[in-house]
């Protein structure tokens, strides 16, 4: 969520293929002229700030296997930039990670220079696994919130105006998680003030949070409220359980309208305890549609947990955000299935 002191690109041939099986990158050699803000910043810093996706692991194998070069030399991890050196580096086979920009489609809800608010689909991990590198919110939103320095790839320097600077890399600061399978509002820092004032308010909890599910059966009550201590139990499956000894967990249930054999609801967690939601449901007899963890033992073709309401406070203003969503239509089909 940093922006890092910026350089001047005089030739970042960057060029990305997404391809149906992988993403790679065309042109082998990132080029950058050092800017006035990233003197005296050490070499494994400035290019951490501005080739991001690559991992600093990676980036100090690069400097350690002589593919980075500072004024045709060899550079070397601690060297100290100055004002107009050049940087050279060969990167090598591209491999993903948390940091790989790729231009997957997001639904903006809001933007401004602090923060940008959006609704992830049911389907996308929020971030990269051992398993899954690429296809993440991380990916899109690191692609989105520096496609403009992208959009220059390809450029030579002699189409560059002169004193032209290409930003550095924007990291995405990603405040709070949903579930794959849950789809909804998520709010995402543009900047390091912002993440650590967000941040905060998520561990006061001072942010409001409401969901919209769909559960099995005709809940009974109007509104009810859930306490039920929820611990990990690792020989069980799943892991995270009601179980005597957990955490106290309290989630708060309002009946929006019922069907003959399912039952829309609001669900409002007052503790963020692991897939609190899903648990909490299964527990009173109610699992959520789609949850094959829990026993809801149906055809639906996605977990019907949407995460409909979220208010903050702003990050510089302290105005009270309050974004919402309507239900998402696959699951409004499977209110009637």
């Amino acid at each position: 969520t940093v922006r890092f002191g910026r350089a001047s690109a005089i030739m970042v041939m960057m060029r990305m293929e997404v391809e149906a099986d992988r993403v790679r990158r065309v042109e082998s050699t990132l080029q950058f002229e050092v800017g006035p803000e990233s003197a005296r910043q050490r070499l494994d810093d400035f290019l951490a700030a501005h080739i991001g996706w690559l991992s600093r692991l990676r980036i100090a194998k690069l400097i350690a296997e002589g593919k980075c070069f500072v004024n045709d030399e060899p550079g070397n991890a601690g060297r100290r930039l100055r004002v107009g050196d050049r940087v050279w580096v060969e990167p090598g086979e591209f491999v993903p990670n948390a940091m790989t920009p790729e231009p997957i489609p997001l639904e903006i809800v809001y933007e401004d220079s602090d923060l940008l608010v959006v609704n992830k689909p049911s389907g996308m991990l929020v971030h990269p696994t051992r398993n899954v590198k690429r296809g993440t919110l991380a990916n899109a939103l690191t692609y989105y919130l520096n496609r403009d320095l992208f959009a220059t790839a390809g450029q030579s320097e002699a189409s560059r105006s002169a004193g032209d600077e290409s930003p550095a890399l924007i990291r995405p600061g990603i405040v709070h998680r949903l579930d794959r399978a849950t789809s909804g509002l998520m709010v995402v820092a543009k900047n390091q003030r912002a993440l650590s004032v967000l941040s905060r308010q998520f561990q006061r909890r001072l942010v409001e949070k409401s969901y919209l599910a769909i559960v099995h059966g005709r809940v009974a009550e109007d509104e009810l409220m859930i306490r039920a201590p929820i611990g990990r139990d690792p020989e069980a499956r799943p892991k995270w359980r009601v179980m005597e000894g957990g955490k106290e967990s309290e989630t708060r249930l309002r009946v929006l309208e019922r069907r003959e054999r399912r039952t829309l609801v609001e669900l409002q967690p007052l503790t963020g305890r692991t897939n609190q939601l899903r648990i909490h449901c299964a527990h009173i007899g109610h699992p959520i549609v789609g949850d094959d963890w829990h026993g809801a033992e149906d055809h639906s073709t996605r977990l019907c947990l949407h995460a409909a309401r979220l208010s903050f406070r702003h990050p510089s203003s302290g105005e009270m955000m309050r974004f919402s969503t309507a239900l998402p239509a696959e699951m409004a089909r499977s209110l009637d299935d």
